[in-house]
């Protein structure tokens, strides 16, 4: 009993002297993933002078502090709000129709065991493996051509490109969900819209606000598509906006730049931090048979 006793305790001590480590190990690693996020919110409150001269990396004193200087002149010069207001709407409907045809996609396939499932299961999944770049010019010739090129309806664009994540995702998820809950649903007369909003809307919540948050991700900072289809000298979204702080010889306003930069990155921050207990749960869910 003493031998097992000073073997248990032994292998606790080293248990926790590894869980140590990692700690330490880890929270550097988030220190070196944090640090240009802090350097851009600090250069975004210093004169351009500053900026552009060795004092990058220095805290903003006396002379170098400007204040909110950059995040007005970014907000007023550059009509910020209007290229917020664009990419607010590109992300919000494209997340939205993405979640809404992807779930059922996902149930059917899972639901209906036939050859066109496993093909459509199959060409979701292949297409997440396509390089963008192979496409691209007869996206922007297709677009013209359906009339896609507006922020109101770019989401059709998005939710072809995104449409293979979230399949596999939620196919994924589906597999571990008994199907005889939705058996019990149409004993008592459901049919199958009533099925899939009653009964198994509310059981993807957890996987829905995991796809949301990657898809919001990608929308949000994606810059390629929407230069592409959009009509560059009406439509602008932020990261189109961002890149007209070039001024003429290749100058580059990086005060006002990284004020937006910051703008921009602050509402999905406060998404994924409202979001992280169900994207935990989301993961742990997928990843459960049963």
């Amino acid at each position: 009993m003493m031998k097992k006793t000073y073997y248990d305790g032994s292998v606790s001590n080293t248990r926790r002297f590894i869980n140590v480590i990692l700690t330490v190990a880890l929270f550097l690693l988030c220190l070196v993933w944090l640090y240009p996020v802090l350097l851009i919110l600090l250069n975004s409150f210093k004169a351009e002078l500053s900026i552009s001269t060795n004092t990058v990396f220095e805290l903003p004193n006396a002379e170098s502090f400007v204040g909110l200087q950059n995040y007005v002149y970014g907000i007023t010069q550059m009509n910020f709000l209007s290229s917020f207001g664009y990419s607010f709407v590109i992300t919000l409907t494209s997340v939205a129709l993405i979640l809404l045809c992807c779930s059922m996609c996902g149930w059917y396939i899972t639901r209906v065991q036939t050859q066109v499932s496993r093909l459509m299961y199959l060409l979701c999944v292949f297409s997440m493996i396509v390089p963008f770049q192979m496409v691209m010019f007869t996206l922007s010739k297709t677009a013209d051509t359906l009339r896609l090129n507006t922020p109101f309806n770019i989401c059709i664009i998005y939710l072809g490109f995104g449409a293979g994540l979230a399949v596999f995702m939620f196919t994924g998820f589906m597999k571990s969900v008994p199907i005889a809950i939705e058996e019990a649903a149409m004993i008592d007369g459901c049919n199958p819209l009533q099925i899939f909003f009653k009964v198994v809307f509310p059981i993807l919540k957890p996987t829905m606000i995991s796809t949301a948050i990657l898809e919001t991700m990608w929308v949000w900072n994606d810059y390629l598509l929407p230069t592409l289809v959009l009509d560059i000298k009406k439509y602008r979204t932020i990261p189109m906006a961002i890149q007209y702080f070039r001024g003429s010889y290749g100058r580059v306003e990086m005060g006002p730049m990284m004020a937006c930069i910051m703008i921009t990155v602050l509402p999905i921050i406060l998404l994924y931090l409202a979001s992280q207990k169900y994207i935990i749960d989301g993961v742990i869910a997928g990843a459960v048979k049963g």
